[in-house]
């Protein structure tokens, strides 16, 4: 089969992927979610096994440990969250007007004569606001309401997702060398290795990153809380679940909570102060321990290539393509590095005979199924 054949193939089949994942994007998302939680959860499920325990009884105690954290969080957490939600939806109005009080009394303290300018332009923006959010909040509420469709995606969720974590776990390992044996023989080293280097970024970023999303937001929820800022416990988990995107959860979780830290002390600044410094030691902490010790340097995907991504498939697809969106991310940036280094080693780059390629691949790779290696989740 020719190169060009080849490529249209391949693209062909992305294409068909990409149109089935848009048509479905309704349906799908249970499995989707379900997918990239097995995806999470494999290694402790590889581990049980290696440790003697049967792969469906191992699959058994995982779904079964997850679906207890899961209850524990609904029945505990998510109804002081919506409390605090629904107290910090109803006290916005209150708190943007004291945040504006407070911003013209120092105003008219620095700027003098400028002040006049300086308030147009507060009201101006004031009004822009109020009415951005209004179209926002009728957004959202026609977007979760309609048809019925937040109650069928949750209870879609709460009963299917279980049962596909439950038989992907079990047959990740028999369905990954299935694939593996679909593999065009010839092209079946290289298409491995690419897999191998896929499954290090994406492996890096769900499972390592998802680990430090975690840490992160019970840090932020314990600290913030801790020292009495409202809406501490939400604003928390809110970081620490969006640290999923480098720098952008941070900022906006430093945003916000020294806003309120603002609009609730002020005039104290220790309190504010404390605020700033519980973001700058989770700095610290993420960039100094945990992304070095449990995401590594694998993940390979820059942070505006992952922002874009997700804006993108967000974009496109909704809630399921943010789910999808680090995966093919990772896909597209392997594949874009491989047919760099092709080009780079090809005679339209050099002007001369380069080697054949298939003389520079590697002769031989392990087999799909075997090139996931164990990470602890």
């Amino acid at each position: 089969m020719r190169v060009e054949r080849q490529v249209l193939f391949w693209l062909a089949i992305a294409l068909v992927l990409v149109l089935l994942i848009a048509l479905l994007r309704g349906v799908i998302l249970p499995f989707v979610a379900g997918v990239v939680i097995a995806y999470f959860l494999n290694p402790a499920a590889d581990r049980l096994t290696r440790w003697g325990l049967p792969r469906g009884v191992a699959a058994t105690v995982i779904v079964a440990a997850f679906g207890c954290v899961i209850a524990l969080a609904l029945i505990f957490l998510v109804p002081l969250l919506l409390t605090q939600a629904q107290q910090f939806a109803v006290a916005l109005p209150d708190e943007i007007a004291r945040l504006r009080a407070l911003l013209e009394a120092w105003a008219r303290e620095r700027l003098g004569t400028h002040y006049p300018d300086f308030a147009a332009g507060m009201e101006r923006s004031s009004q822009t606001i109020a009415e951005n959010m209004a179209s926002l909040a009728g957004l959202v509420a026609g977007s979760l309401w309609s048809q019925g469709q937040a109650l069928f995606d949750f209870l879609s969720l709460l009963l299917v997702t279980p049962l596909v974590v439950f038989y992907m776990l079990i047959d990740w390992h028999p369905m990954l060398a299935k694939v593996d044996s679909w593999l065009p023989r010839d092209h079946a080293p290289t298409i491995r290795r690419l897999a191998s280097e896929v499954n290090d970024a994406v492996s890096a970023f769900i499972r390592g990153q998802g680990t430090v999303c975690l840490v992160l937001a019970i840090y932020y929820a314990l600290a913030l809380g801790g020292m009495g800022l409202r809406y501490g416990l939400l604003v928390g988990l809110a970081t620490g679940l969006m640290s999923f995107v480098p720098f952008v959860g941070w900022a906006l979780g430093l945003i916000t909570a020294t806003t309120i830290a603002v609009v609730q002390f002020w005039p104290e600044t220790v309190p504010i102060l404390i605020v700033i410094g519980i973001f700058a030691g989770a700095q610290v902490l993420d960039a100094g321990f945990l992304s070095p010790k449990i995401v590594g340097s694998k993940i390979g995907l820059h942070p505006v290539w992952l922002i874009f991504s997700l804006f993108v498939f967000s974009y496109l697809f909704g809630f399921v393509g943010v789910l999808v969106a680090v995966p093919i991310a990772a896909a597209v940036g392997v594949l874009v590095r491989f047919a760099l280094r092709i080009y780079l080693q090809s005679p339209l780059y050099s002007g001369i005979t380069a080697t054949p390629l298939q003389n520079r691949l590697p002769t031989a790779t392990p087999p799909i199924s075997s090139l996931e290696k164990p990470v602890s989740p």
